[in-house]
């Protein structure tokens, strides 16, 4: 059946259409494809490097080649921090397309929260880490799970093999291998290295399947030898140790320098910590007491200040000075003894550590005199080992200070110090006067000239004073060294908590030894000692005594003492001893 259909005439569909129109269309429709040609033969031709910026990023990456961090020896090449190789499970979040089983496999795999690894493949980086310095079985079993854009990628762990023994001197580092405490980070720059960078193809599935190029190959750290001898420095820390326990004292330290050099031959704390597993680390642990910690340092000060005395010609080491009985009143403040005496000689003073004495010995120096000698000798400002938090103690401006400071002064109350000061101080007394500076790191060639703080002939003789100290009849016969003449100065100090005196107890000994040529330098502080007394030379005496000897013999040290005197210090190894405060 056919059908009629009527169509309405409409003008404007009867009309023609003007011929320019066509032909601007046209000319529009060959403009757009030249311009499509030429963009095309432009990127394909010319500027190519558009088009394969954007293939790369479809199947190849850059990736970073950890450097080696240098490690860190001690004078003998012992090595005290080094670099380990671990691996890593990194992840390529644009290829890492896992569905939420293949997510809680690898949570399980990694003892990780799923959330969190989903959160990581998240990241618009080009490049995660899922989870760092895992065990070989772990990046094993990951590789098995064959996930896409999940691998193992190889770094470097920090391993301490001496552990807890010198964590206060190496410190350790961050996940990322960044220094974080003691040397570690004081010389952080030097360690670190630089990291180099490679081009590698991946697959679909993320996985490397060729090696490109290597952008820039990574340059290892530098290799840090320290001062410290690894022997010395197990020998002080096994006998501060054993005193930190046997007096059940709240910290202790002990430092032991080379008086050729100035070099710090071993540096402990007790507490201490592994830096190899820092799960339960605390402040107290981490704090490099010898360095941070500032006490007062009681009558260890007196042969400083009557070296003083010595220089300035106000005594000479047999000049009689009453100490009434042990008791001396300034400005309505007493200065007593712990033992009275009447009238003794400077040397016996220093001997027997009279308060009064070494008081009385000061009161005809100007504070200002005073002052610069206990600035030549570095106290209240750090000694610039570079060692970080290192402080300077406190000394007063000398125009603040009053008779009664000046005279506590003298038998080391009203200033502050730190035990690597105090170690550094005696010094003057090993090397005729001179004062050299200390070093953390080997010294190779030693200055051969220090400042000089004392005429040789004032040290000299407040080494053989000091001599007595050790010897029967001194507060320190606990502290002698068989085979060796020691000579040394107890301390025994109260502790200032709120601006006032407790009643607490900082315990110290610094010696040295051979007393004929001093070799070393022995400094020993014990905090809060609560068993066992509370004196210098019963407490820090025999730790001094044990520290020392056992460094003379390993460095091959001769002895210098007779027969006699080793039969002695066998008799006076089990006495008590005193000392004032």
């Amino acid at each position: 059946m056919k059908r009629n259909f009527t169509f309405n005439h409409n003008p404007l569909l009867c009309e023609r259409l003007p011929e320019w129109r066509a032909r601007f269309v046209l000319v529009a429709l060959l403009l757009g494809s030249f311009a499509l040609v030429g963009r095309a033969m432009y990127l394909q031709g010319v500027n190519t490097e558009f088009l394969q910026t954007k293939g790369e990023a479809r199947y190849a990456r850059t990736l970073t080649m950890p450097a080696n961090r240098g490690r860190i020896l001690d004078r003998h090449g012992e090595p005290l921090a080094m670099s380990t190789p671990v691996k890593s499970i990194a992840a390529i979040p644009d290829a890492a397309n896992l569905n939420q089983q293949q997510v809680r496999d690898l949570a399980r795999v990694l003892e990780m929260e799923a959330s969190e690894i989903n959160r990581r493949l998240s990241s618009e980086r080009d490049f995660v880490f899922l989870k760092r310095s895992v065990s070989p079985a772990v990046a094993q079993r990951v590789a098995d799970l064959k996930l896409p854009g999940v691998r193992a990628e190889s770094e470097y762990r920090r391993y301490y093999p001496v552990g807890d023994v010198t964590a206060h001197v190496v410190g350790f580092t961050s996940i990322d291998d960044r220094g974080q405490e003691g040397i570690e980070l004081a010389m952080d720059q030097q360690l670190i290295g630089k990291p180099g960078a490679r081009r590698v193809i991946h697959d679909r599935r993320g996985q490397i399947v060729e090696d490109v190029q290597s952008i820039r190959l990574p340059q290892d750290g530098r290799d840090i030898v320290l001062s410290l001898d690894a022997k010395i420095q197990y020998l002080a820390h096994s006998a501060l140790k054993q005193a930190v326990q046997q007096h059940q004292a709240k910290a202790g330290g002990v430092v032991v320098l080379d008086a050729k050099t100035g070099e710090v031959l071993a540096l402990v704390n007790n507490p201490t910590y592994n830096p190899n597993n820092r799960v339960k680390l605390t402040g107290a642990q981490l704090r490099n007491r010898a360095l941070t910690d500032s006490f007062e340092p009681g009558s260890t000060m007196k042969p400083l200040t009557g070296a003083l005395a010595l220089e300035m010609n106000k005594v000479r080491p047999d000049t009689l000075i009453d100490t009434n009985n042990g008791r001396l009143t300034i400005e309505g403040a007493t200065i007593t003894d712990a033992h009275p005496h009447g009238i003794m000689s400077v040397a016996q003073i220093i001997q027997k550590s009279s308060n009064v004495g070494s008081a009385k010995m000061v009161q005809s120096i100007r504070p200002e005199e005073m002052w610069n000698m206990f600035d030549a000798l570095g106290f209240g400002s750090p000694l610039g080992t570079g060692f970080p938090g290192e402080v300077g103690g406190r000394l007063r401006p000398w125009k603040h200070w009053r008779p009664i400071e000046q005279a506590t002064m003298a038998y080391g109350h009203g200033i502050s110090v730190t035990l690597m000061q105090m170690a550094h101080s005696y010094q003057v007394f090993a090397r005729g006067g001179e004062l050299l500076p200390l070093s953390l790191t080997r010294v190779d060639a030693p200055p051969l000239h220090g400042k000089q703080v004392f005429s040789p002939e004032v040290a000299k003789q407040m080494l053989a004073m000091m001599e007595t100290v050790t010897q029967e009849g001194g507060t320190a016969p606990q502290a002698q060294v068989p085979g060796y003449r020691v000579a040394g100065k107890t301390g025994t100090a109260y502790k200032v908590e709120s601006g006032r005196y407790a009643k607490k107890y900082v315990s110290s000994f610094v010696g040295l030894a051979p007393a004929s040529d001093p070799r070393l330098i022995v400094a020993v502080m014990i905090d809060e000692p609560s068993v066992g007394g509370h004196y210098g030379g019963g407490v820090a005496g025999p730790v001094f005594a044990s520290v020392m000897g056992g460094a003379l013999r390993s460095m091959g040290v001769r002895p210098d003492a007779p027969a006699a005197a080793q039969q002695l210090a066998r008799q006076n190894a089990t006495r008590p001893a005193g000392d004032a405060m």
